[in-house]
């Protein structure tokens, strides 16, 4: 594995304005949360129109970037001193980092739109697209940082944009729950990324990634490298929700159907393979486990987050299943060095594409059923929502990996560059789409097909262009955005100066073993989806089904399990501290206190008022002290 080209450029132009990029977004942000109700009417207009400027600088700085030579593709944009004599804050525009401003704010721009029809009746949207704008703003600092010091301070601005939208509809006691849940679990991940951070800096002297790319020996491998991968993973677990940081992800679909498209396609699950692949020198010193740490977990939750979306009704949490799963795929590849890194981020720009088509297509859905989820209440939907069937079909068969589409293309390619690594890591990913095809095939079976199993208030229709034209164009991403990004290793290629260039470039081969295996076991799971929804009759209540089922129903019992492990010990040592704090400390005190007031009590009983005892008292204490006096002068 050859080195990144360590050559930065200092340049103006197009790219020397990339902050604008981050300014657009961060700017409409402050306009709708500062002047409030001023911009009520036209706020949801100011929040596209900053999403959209930064995707305009995003494709203009492309361009420029691409005019440069391969050498030259690693242009710095200096921006001021952060901490005087340590960290300067600046952008690095190379291919890596403008591949995901491309995802961001282009995926993100049709979310904005298509938000506009999917909140009009909601009196709070100025401040939903203020807070989208926010999210858009956090995470294109997060990727575009030159250093990891930006880039922890963007990691930080997306997960408190991420608890303002999954909470966004505060009124819900589960979304204000599943908030505080994606920000606690989130917090574990952060520690990791952050004492990663503070080893780096005590182990290099620096946290920009230029210097970091000259200080560190390749092929160096001993254990604080091993650390400081093991670390970077730990932070990469929480924001992309890998095993063991999962569980935040399914119960984040309480925010509205539009956060859940840009969390979960485009932007901050994404966030945590971009780590990965940024900091690719910690994990790939020869002899080091980093990497294959990084592909073991995306193998277990490839296959973990496939189990549970089997078994979901509820459509949006199919999909969050899928999303995890799918997130497992690119950690996958990541760990799987150049070739791994092409493959995983050219699944990463699809993904975006399908799973947002996805994802808003099901917002579309609960948009025409009166917000109902439970897809056992749906049934032959494609007759009354044409567009929102055949967009959503073509994403269905593109993450399933249909010939010719975009997951056919990326999602094999990481499957047949893990086989050529791992035997084992390769069949289990070959599983992994053998269960995508069923849980897939079954969420469109279900919801389009059949029966109407509606409820009677339910009439469903279509939804309005602003909503249906992004889904239009998503799909069109995952029709064919694949097969380009990965033929002619046109994104290996791009990418080369940023994550390096393999020894031999890999061609794609749709008739190999792996590939052939991958389309059988795909066309079982999708086969046996239609055997039991797309003929059988769906029953409206939900079966107890076997302990496979409930163990996936229960999220494989993960939120059990914190609570074992972490929450019920937590409860304990907490009602350790209030007993030490109530009997032991405040006892003491209360206790001392005690003690004075009853001593104050019975010395106050020899005060009884009258002259001739304090008389007494005069006489007897002044015969005390003489003889006292006397017997002293005695001896």
């Amino acid at each position: 594995m050859e080195s990144p080209v360590e050559i930065f450029q200092h340049t103006g132009g197009l790219i020397g304005n990339a902050w604008l990029m981050i300014v657009f977004p961060l700017v409409g942000a402050f306009i709708l949360l500062a002047f409030g109700r001023i911009t009520n009417r036209w706020g949801h207009l100011l929040g596209v129109a900053m999403s959209l400027a930064s995707f305009v600088v995003a494709v203009l700085a492309f361009f420029e970037l691409i005019g440069f030579g391969e050498e030259e593709r690693r242009r710095a944009v200096h921006l001021y001193e952060f901490i005087p004599g340590m960290v300067d804050m600046g952008l690095l525009i190379d291919p890596l980092s403008i591949s995901f401003a491309l995802l961001i704010t282009g995926v993100g721009s049709l979310i904005h739109i298509y938000s506009i029809g999917y909140m009009s009746h909601d009196e709070h949207r100025r401040r939903f697209f203020a807070y989208l704008n926010l999210f858009v703003a956090a995470m294109l600092l997060l990727v575009l940082a030159d250093n990891y010091v930006g880039l922890f301070i963007g990691w930080e601005g997306v997960g408190l944009a991420s608890y303002l939208l999954i909470g966004f509809w505060q009124f819900k006691p589960s979304a204000a729950v599943a908030a505080k849940k994606a920000f606690i679990v989130n917090r574990v991940g952060d520690f990791g990324l952050l004492v990663g951070m503070f080893i780096i800096w005590t182990t290099f002297g620096t946290l920009t990634f230029k210097e970091l790319g000259a200080a560190i020996t390749p092929g160096q491998a001993n254990g604080t490298m091993l650390a400081i991968g093991l670390l970077l993973l730990l932070g990469a677990c929480g924001k992309s929700a890998q095993l063991p940081l999962q569980s935040w992800l399914l119960d984040a679909m309480e925010g509205p159907t539009p956060v859940s498209a840009l969390i979960h396609a485009a932007t901050m699950v994404t966030a945590g393979v971009y780590l990965v692949v940024r900091s690719g020198a910690f994990f790939f010193p020869e002899g080091s486990g980093a990497a294959l740490a990084v592909s073991i977990v995306g193998a277990a939750t490839l296959l973990a987050g496939a189990i549970i979306g089997c078994a979901k009704d509820d459509i949006k949490k199919g999909l969050a299943g899928s999303t995890m799963s799918q997130i497992g795929y690119m950690m996958l590849g990541a760990g799987l060095g150049p070739v791994g890194y092409a493959f995983a981020i050219g699944h990463l720009i699809t993904h975006g594409f399908f799973k947002a088509d996805m994802f808003l297509g099901a917002g579309s859905v609960m948009h025409g059923m009166n917000d109902e989820v439970n897809m056992r209440k749906y049934g032959g939907l494609r007759k009354h929502m044409p567009i929102t069937f055949i967009t959503f079909f073509i994403g269905y068969l593109a993450i399933i990996g249909f010939p010719l589409l975009s997951g056919y293309f990326t999602k094999d390619g990481i499957i047949e560059t893990a086989m050529e690594h791992n035997q084992v890591l390769g069949w289990l990913a070959v599983l992994g789409a053998g269960l995508t095809g069923f849980y897939m095939s079954r969420m469109v079976f279900m919801t389009f097909f059949g029966k109407p199993r509606w409820a009677e208030d339910a009439h469903p229709h279509e939804s309005p262009l602003v909503m249906t034209v992004p889904l239009m164009i998503l799909s069109l991403g995952a029709l064919g955005l694949g097969a380009y990004l990965v033929l002619s290793n046109r994104l290996l290629l791009f990418l080369a100066p940023a994550v390096g260039r393999p020894e031999e470039m890999p061609g794609f081969h749709p008739f190999s073993v792996p590939g052939l295996a991958t389309l059988a076991i795909v066309a079982v799971g999708a086969g046996f989806a239609w055997m039991r929804y797309g003929q059988a009759e769906v029953p409206a209540v939900q079966p107890r089904g076997s302990f496979v089922t409930t163990f996936a129903r229960r999220d494989l019992y993960g939120d059990a399990l914190n609570e074992s492990l972490f929450m019920r010990p937590g409860q304990w040592l907490t009602r350790i501290a209030v007993f030490f704090d109530n009997r032991g400390i405040d006892g003491l005190v209360n206790g001392l206190a005690a003690g004075i007031g009853g001593s104050s009590g019975r010395l106050r009983r020899i005060q009884t008022g009258f002259a001739r005892t304090y008389a007494l008292s005069i006489l007897i204490g002044a015969a005390l002290l003489t003889g006292a006096l006397l017997l002293v002068g005695n001896i």
